[in-house]
């Protein structure tokens, strides 16, 4: 079975916790790495959280790097309204037996892509996309060596930390920018899809009847989840983002996508942030970047519970 090698940027986060278990669980993803940055938590929270999920998920060979304490021009803001004081409430994680890998985020990232042979590795980042942005002006060789880069955030229609802004770009939109601007080839998992995604009890019961030793953690976690998005957004099931850019790697198939060209809003006096999806059909020639806009649901929540059901 032919593997992708990937790396995860991500904040772990209730989400960003199924998208390692994903990625750890499909035989499918070769999961090179976890680099961690300050966004639904602060960075040690994140970084802490990631590597907890990864022992959870039996994958300790996995390094995991941490990577920028804050946005480049703005403050660090948090979801710890979502996420809760840990970004991880509502499950107690194992203890990390690995100590955290030397080495900053932004230098493993340049360093694994040049390494590697071109075209071989996705970036996947589903935080605040500040390690990648540095990453690709300290080494812009990378910009043409990746395979692709995958992100969850953004959207095109209605967002949720703004009328018209996803939270991990406005977390820091001048990070985005650099992003959506290189011409690497990009498919942003943004809102549009990802609310798609929900977590409602009929699935989670399934993937947690996936994995019993797994069950009592996920159901901890989606059921904080929940009631987090009940409180602050008013979903009755909770939108579970980040696997969905996981899961377009293993099987572009589960989402249809749309090509167009994508850019971040920096001086709006209400729509700094916003990811500008260019949606008119003379737009998409020679464009690198495309959309994420339908979701195989029942598709998705089954890609999750097969994954789980890899960890022992």
């Amino acid at each position: 079975m032919a593997t992708e090698k990937i790396i995860l940027d991500c904040d772990p986060g209730h989400d960003d916790a199924v998208a390692i278990l994903l990625a750890v669980g499909d035989p499918r993803i070769d999961l090179l790495g976890v680099t961690t940055i300050g966004g639904n938590q602060s960075l040690d929270k994140v970084t802490y959280n990631a590597r907890a999920m990864l022992e959870l998920a039996g994958a300790t060979d996995i390094p995991v790097h941490a990577g920028c304490v804050r946005p480049l021009v703005r403050k660090l803001q948090t979801a710890a309204y979502i996420h809760g004081e840990t970004g991880l409430d509502g499950v107690d994680l194992p203890e990390p037996s690995r100590p955290l890998d030397d080495g900053h985020a932004v230098s493993w990232i340049i360093d694994t892509i040049m390494n590697n042979e071109p075209q071989t590795i996705t970036v996947v980042p589903t935080g605040p996309l500040t390690n990648i942005a540095l990453a690709a002006r300290l080494e812009p060789c990378i910009v043409h060596r990746v395979k692709q880069v995958v992100l969850m955030g953004g959207a095109y229609n209605t967002g949720n930390s703004s009328p018209c802004t996803e939270f991990n770009i406005q977390c820091d939109p001048e990070a985005a920018h650099i992003v959506f601007n290189e011409d690497w080839p990009l498919t942003m998992i943004g809102l549009d899809l990802t609310h798609q995604a929900l977590c409602t009890h009929e699935y989670q019961q399934m993937i947690a009847d996936a994995n019993p030793r797994l069950a009592p953690a996920l159901n901890g976690l989606m059921d904080y989840f929940r009631l987090s998005y009940q409180d602050e957004e008013a979903f009755l099931d909770p939108p579970t983002h980040d696997p969905c850019a996981v899961a377009y790697v293993i099987d572009p198939s589960l989402i249809t996508t749309r090509k167009c060209k994508i850019d971040v809003e920096l001086s709006g006096a209400l729509t700094t942030g916003m990811t500008v999806a260019d949606l008119r059909a003379q737009a998409a020639n020679d464009c690198t970047s495309q959309v994420a806009v339908k979701l195989d649901v029942d598709g998705f929540w089954k890609l999750i519970a097969s994954a789980v059901s890899n960890l022992h």
